[in-house]
């Protein structure tokens, strides 16, 4: 499994779903294994919910800049 590519699928889905959005919220676990349709063994699952947060994050912050500069 390729996990970087499962994060950015996974973000894809957050960002044009609000249900999913609000499902990954909620059991992230459970979300993430609904949208690829296995059983992922714990280690990997928690990898993929760190790294899908960790880009959370990181767009959220790269909107805010962007809308930051574009005041200057």
């Amino acid at each position: 499994m390729d996990i970087k590519n499962k994060i950015e699928e996974i973000i894809e889905k957050i960002k044009s779903d609000e249900n999913f959005a609000s499902k990954f919220k909620d059991d992230p676990e459970k979300a993430i294994e609904s949208i690829l349709g296995i059983d992922i063994p714990g280690d990997q699952i928690e990898k993929v919910i760190d790294g899908v947060k960790a880009k959370l994050s990181l767009d959220k912050a790269d909107g805010l800049l962007g809308k930051i500069k574009k005041m200057f």
